[in-house]
């Protein structure tokens, strides 16, 4: 047996094996944290999919295994080389137009070389990429499109096992969602945080900072040159977000869920143990295969549960309860959004990480990632679910004993925490009765989370765009910001328009933070004291769609309410004379999309993906 110890913040290292039968090998990660990667015992080879395909040996099967031997030959492949071999799937979201995955093309061989040690035979196959700093309306329209791809390729070729690269917000659920339907052994690659961002002295994080400047910029406080500096330092490396944003929240999310190495989310995009991860996890796929253990093995009631603490206990994105709601279902385990708030008031903030927070990725890294956290969350009672069991071979306990943090100010202890709740509330009320979100620890000003005031609506984000810094509208301080027809079926797809901008002339005499409220998302990079997927959404007619400029609204997040202070016959009259838009599409994926959405409190589905069932195997 080789064991390989790393640093404290050292990633999964591989080591090399026997071509012939790979060694025994145990995987170390942060302290005490190791990875089993076994040799199978002679005679103990599992029937392999694959063999569906290929037949046995170079002559063995049908005219179909023939053919397919033969393409294999085309390829420049030797029977050797493939023929009795795990075959693991790598599904690779790189693309030149993803700065969070210009990695994973190099990081891809890392995982073939892990996969080659191990005795499996890899194959890459590049699908979506959803690029959330390009795409347009928003990737969230295409997180489905790239879940049907990822099961549709799984479940159609000839492979054993699947390695699932992603990182970028939309990648990491809808990865796992296909995964999770197509049901082979799996593990799941984080792409990893850049680099933290750096302008003349200042530290700077990627979208919160983004924001922060351009509203200063905005007010007429710093120049067009002094914004140019900005844009430049803002994002330094290959990698996803560094802050505690929906990528960083999700590739957690990943990790502790039990799919993704430990010690693998937080590791950053450039450094050396991300090569040693990638190809980890590459022997681990094999091993996976070997011992027949499939993805939704890991993925049971616990598991979510403990991801939902997770992200509270991170201060994590909102579109984290969005994505779980999904993963979960595709699983077939139930999670409601008041699983969601009732895990939230149990749960401390242990991460002290931007916007939420002061540190940023990197620096969470540093302190020990992931397993430093979770092992201080173990700490709270009933936080986790310690005996269940993960893709690195031993139970979420285990990989966690004896690991702690390094640094104090980055991950808190649960005696002194950044906030005695987790940062996330799910409200109620008659503006949102299938639920609404606000990540109140990103509130730049806490008197907002119990206030009342007249809204100002806006009946689209062009609207928004063009007018909100007209006086004539009479925005105050007291005034609540109201944004419809940004939901899932209205946005379309929910973009990330959900931190409405504060008009010039309110950031110029110095107010940084007014109610908003939307049927949209936000980014888990943004602040400010935002309510967040209001549900149903206008589009279809939700309370949302009846709210009109003056109408007082009460937030109160103590008490969990948004609540829309207009008489119920009133209200009921506004809903006689509502009509329903026209459909945005007529024809093609958008078509598909908005005929079978489901709102976000189901996890923005598609309903008949989500349904339980199984299909056949090809």
């Amino acid at each position: 047996m080789a064991v390989l110890n790393a640093a404290a913040h050292d990633a999964p290292e591989a080591a090399s094996a026997s071509a012939s039968r790979p060694a025994a090998v145990s995987v170390s990660v942060s302290v005490s944290v190791s990875v089993s990667v076994s040799a199978p015992e002679p005679g103990s080879e599992p029937v392999l999919r694959s063999a569906a395909w290929f037949g046995e040996g170079e002559t063995g099967g049908h005219l179909r295994a023939f053919s397919h031997r033969s393409r294999m030959s085309q390829l420049g492949y030797l029977p050797e080389e493939h023929l009795g071999k795990p075959v693991i799937a790598i599904l690779n979201t790189w693309s030149d137009i993803n700065p969070c995955h210009m990695h994973l093309r190099e990081r891809a061989e890392a995982v073939k070389r892990g996969v080659w040690q191990a005795g499996g035979f890899p194959l890459e196959f590049p699908v979506s990429t959803l690029s959330e700093t390009f795409q347009k309306p928003t990737p969230m329209l295409y997180r489905n499109l790239l879940a049907m791809e990822a099961e549709e390729l799984l479940r159609s070729y000839p492979v054993d096992g699947a390695v699932l690269m992603g990182g970028c917000d939309k990648t990491t659920p809808a990865l796992i969602m296909g995964a999770t339907s197509a049901n082979l052994p799996a593990v799941f690659v984080p792409a990893g945080p850049m680099l933290r961002g750096h302008y003349r002295g200042e530290t700077l994080g990627s979208g919160t900072d983004l924001f922060g400047y351009w509203d200063e910029h905005r007010a007429g406080r710093i120049g067009d040159c002094e914004l140019a500096g900005v844009g430049r330092g803002l994002a330094r490396s290959p990698g996803h977000c560094m802050t505690m944003g929906t990528a960083s929240t999700m590739t957690c999310v990943a990790e502790v869920l039990g799919v993704a190495l430990p010690g693998s989310a937080s590791i950053p995009a450039v450094d050396s143990a991300h090569h040693r991860m990638a190809a980890s996890a590459g022997m681990r796929a094999v091993a996976l295969v070997r011992e027949g253990r499939v993805i939704r093995d890991y993925l049971t009631r616990e598991s979510f549960e403990d991801a939902a603490a997770t992200v509270f206990a991170l201060g994590g994105s909102t579109n984290a309860l969005i994505h779980l709601v999904a993963m979960a279902g595709r699983a077939g385990v139930e999670l409601s959004l008041a699983d969601f708030d009732a895990i939230s008031r149990r749960v401390p903030v242990l991460a002290n990480v931007r916007p939420g927070g002061e540190y940023l990725m990197e620096d969470f890294y540093y302190a020990g990632g992931l397993p430093a956290l979770l092992a201080e969350l173990a700490k709270a009672p009933g936080a986790l679910h310690p005996d269940r069991p993960t893709v690195g071979g031993a139970t979420l306990g285990e990989h966690l004993a004896g690991v702690e943090a390094n640094n104090r100010e980055v991950i808190r202890t649960v005696q002194e925490p950044c906030d005695p709740e987790g940062g996330l509330a799910v409200l109620g009320g008659n503006l949102c009765p299938d639920g609404a979100v606000i990540k109140y620890i990103a509130s730049r000003n806490p008197a907002l989370l119990k206030h009342t005031g007249p809204a100002v609506v806006f009946d689209s984000y062009r609207q928004l765009r063009e007018d909100i810094d007209d006086p004539a509208l009479g925005i105050t301080p007291e005034t609540v910001l109201v944004l419809r027809g940004a939901g899932p079926i209205g946005g379309p797809g929910m973009p990330e328009y959900g931190m409405l901008p504060i008009p010039k002339y309110l950031l110029e005499q110095g107010v940084t933070d007014l109610v908003r409220i939307s049927d949209a998302r936000m980014s888990g990079t943004s602040y400010g004291t935002c309510v967040l997927h209001i549900a149903p959404e206008s589009h279809v007619g939700g309370p949302l769609a009846l709210v009109r400029t003056g109408d007082p609204i009460s937030l109160d997040v103590g008490a969990r309410t948004l609540t829309l202070d207009v008489p119920e016959e009133e209200l009921e009259r506004r809903r006689a004379q509502w009509r329903r838009p026209q459909p945005r599409y007529q024809r093609g994926y958008g078509a598909l999309y908005q005929d079978h959405i489901t709102q976000a409190n189901h996890g923005c589905d598609f309903d008949f993906l989500a349904r339980p069932g199984h299909d056949p195997q090809p």
